[in-house]
């Protein structure tokens, strides 16, 4: 260093001397409430879950070993293994700010299309499956088609398709059910997600065992992969998620396929739950689904939420059901709590949102 630019140094120094060094701070210190609401943006399924604990907490304290027994809370998995694996389905697609009313109906048409393959077409039971789950992909390839590529507004697509496969459903079923009975001595595989294991008094179907594999299964896709962060980024805005070079179509037709091929495979779980092909089986499961997500706190405008949450959910739906079966109320009594729950996670979805934003 040159002997004028020591000199400039040594100016700096004494005009700074006494001067305070410190930076200028702008950031005011967050309230308690505040940090609760940013804890629960950054964890979504944490609300259902303490939900879920002190629902557990509370019908058990009041009913006893009638209700926290292994045996009564295993069966509160087998109740909602039908909805939490068609609400992982739904899940998918109202993560990418969409809506899915056809889940039902694709489940339903794929578990008859099973059940016709393997009973009146004859063909062997996997390849049966296989055909049903081919039903469900093309099912939710035509909601995506309509989706991504003609740009129709989901629920108006799901709303339409609904109606159509469930007329598909009731046409080529011939509105027959196929018996258990039959099911069990020509196709018994149709009916392996109804067989249980027992651990002491707990009882545990296959069903119930690939749901949770399922939504563990997906949880690990959404937040580890290179497709799950695609998704959130078109839930959340897909237009600069499109920008910054995600296949914003391409990832709405991969969600509605998967969402598709869920269904059927709830289709065969269905089979096993029930024992026999029924066409008129899972009328509301749609409905269902909507209510887990969303009293899972997923956002039903896209882009945020857990499909642990979901499942949580879908247990909270199922401890309500099961505790206020054992009281003795009225089941409208079920029905207003839920209803009360779905209208209460909207509007802490919408106060969470508020503050992040």
């Amino acid at each position: 260093m040159s002997t004028g630019d020591t000199s400039k140094s040594d100016d700096y120094e004494s005009v700074l001397a006494g001067s305070s060094r410190n930076v200028a701070s702008f950031e005011r210190k967050r309230s308690t409430l505040e940090n609760i609401q940013h804890m629960l943006h950054s964890n979504p399924s944490l609300v259902p879950l303490i939900v879920l604990t002190a629902s557990v907490l509370i019908f058990g304290l009041y009913l006893g070993s009638r209700f926290m027994s292994a045996f009564a809370l295993t069966l509160i998995l087998q109740q909602v293994a039908i909805v939490g694996i068609v609400g992982a389905a739904q899940s998918l697609v109202i993560l990418i700010a969409g809506i899915e009313l056809s889940v039902g109906a694709i489940m339903v048409l794929s578990s008859v299309v099973m059940g016709q393959m393997a009973m009146n077409v004859g063909l062997p039971a996997p390849l049966a499956i296989a055909v049903g789950f081919g039903v469900g992909a093309l099912c939710g390839a035509i909601n995506g088609f309509l989706v991504a590529w003609v740009k129709l507004p989901p629920f108006i697509v799901t709303l339409g398709t609904w109606q159509i496969f469930l007329a598909t459903n009731f046409l080529y079923s011939a509105n027959e059910t196929i018996r258990s009975q039959e099911i069990a001595q020509e196709a018994p595989l149709l009916q392996f997600f109804g067989e249980s294991i027992r651990f002491g008094g707990a009882v545990f179907t296959f069903g119930v065992i690939a749901m949770v594999l399922l939504v563990v299964g997906l949880a690990y896709a959404l937040n580890n992969t290179a497709w799950g962060r695609h998704v959130y980024a078109v839930g959340d805005d897909a237009e600069a998620a499109e920008l910054s070079g995600v296949q914003v179509k391409r990832t709405v037709l991969s969600v509605y396929i998967l969402a598709g091929v869920i269904c059927a495979f709830a289709g065969w779980v269905l089979i096993g739950r029930l024992g026999s092909v029924s066409p008129t089986s899972g009328q509301f499961t749609n409905i269902e689904s909507i209510t887990a997500v969303v009293i899972g706190g997923i956002s039903l405008f896209g882009g945020r939420g857990s499909i642990m949450g979901m499942l949580f959910g879908a247990l909270i739906v199922g401890v309500f059901n099961l505790g206020l079966r054992i009281i003795g109320t009225d089941p409208q009594w079920t029905y207003m709590l839920i209803g009360f729950l779905i209208i209460g996670a909207v509007a802490v979805d919408q106060w969470i949102r508020k503050v992040s934003a």
